[in-house]
């Protein structure tokens, strides 16, 4: 398969974005003819590309059910993925997780969990672990604003505060919790202000600014490192698609939906290289049909894999 580079420059991880885009935007039209339902983080892929490609290869990744963006942006293969969500044999787990569920120890992702709030206790096993065996690299927890609603999240900090675990709780704030507003679960309107009651290092970023997200994330690494105490990065941003396909977002009140698709963080990268005269019109032309040309590939090579057999149904259930 074709994929993205995996360099940091503004114009690979804008590249990385509209992979991404294209990707979920083609799960949504299969999940349209019935072959695959998905949770989608359109609008949010500037935090993914920004907070992974600033990861090293020794770092862990938990997510959640919309894992999508971590994984590309870490380097998973597209086919494989749309394999998996097919269910056919060649996807990360053979067909077994659907898409709420891969995980891809090959590029460091340990797991996707739709228990929400569930990859914030299991960050802590896995930042408790590498602590113990003085292992390098550090644990990347991404969650979002409903789970820093779940007792787990307190839990979870207080632990990863008291212990100085290798932890970077990374909070994606995308303003819903299912089909709820935050506003109607939570008294403040960032989560970063939560960490400081546990002694913990935090910072909110606008989520949208792919470049902002990168330069937090190098910094909150870096903190890491120096203090050995954990650090929550909370990216504020938002969720442009609905909670799971398909969804009308009757829900969501329209101008709030109009003024975050103005601040689309793709459009926002397109117009500011166009604005340095790092890119083109014809460039970025050339970027939307690679990034289909790659996502059509992939789908190709996931409708033609073929399922798991029967026999395997039970096997690697527990792996």
């Amino acid at each position: 398969m074709t994929q993205h580079s995996n360099g940091n420059s503004p114009v690979s991880m804008l590249e990385c974005m509209m992979l991404i885009r294209a990707y979920e935007e083609k799960l949504a039209a299969l999940q349209a003819t019935g072959i695959a339902g998905t949770c989608t983080s359109v609008g949010q892929e500037a935090s993914a590309v920004g907070v992974v490609r600033a990861l090293g290869a020794d770092d862990r990744i938990l997510t959640n059910h919309r894992s999508a963006g971590h994984l590309l942006a870490r380097g998973a293969d597209p086919g494989r993925l749309l394999a998996e969500v097919m269910g056919r044999r060649t996807g990360y787990c053979k067909g077994k997780s659907g898409s709420l569920h891969i995980s891809a120890k090959e590029h460091g992702v340990i797991l996707t969990s739709t228990i929400v709030g569930g990859e914030l206790s299991l960050a802590t096993g896995v930042g408790l672990s590498m602590s113990m065996l003085a292992q390098d690299g550090i644990v990347a927890c991404f969650f979002g604003d409903g789970a820093a609603c779940e007792g787990i999240f307190h839990e979870s900090l207080n632990l990863a505060s008291m212990w100085n675990l290798p932890i970077l709780y990374v909070c994606e704030n995308n303003q819903w919790q299912a089909y709820v507003h935050r506003n109607e679960t939570m008294a403040v309107d960032h989560i970063s202000d939560w960490a400081r009651n546990y002694a913990m290092e935090s910072r909110t970023v606008d989520g949208n600014d792919v470049e902002a997200v990168h330069a937090a994330t190098i910094h909150a690494i870096a903190r890491i490192r120096e203090s050995g105490k954990p650090f929550l990065l909370e990216t504020y941003t938002y969720r442009l698609r609905g909670h799971f396909e398909p969804d009308d977002q009757s829900y969501v009140d329209p101008q709030e939906l109009a003024a975050w698709r103005a601040k689309d963080p793709i459009a926002l990268m397109q117009d500011r290289l166009l604005q340095r005269g790092t890119l083109s019109q014809a460039d970025i032309a050339r970027m939307e049909q690679r990034a289909a040309a790659v996502i059509e590939r992939a789908a190709a090579f996931a409708a033609d894999s073929p399922f798991s057999e029967l026999s395997e149904l039970t096997t690697d259930v527990y792996a």
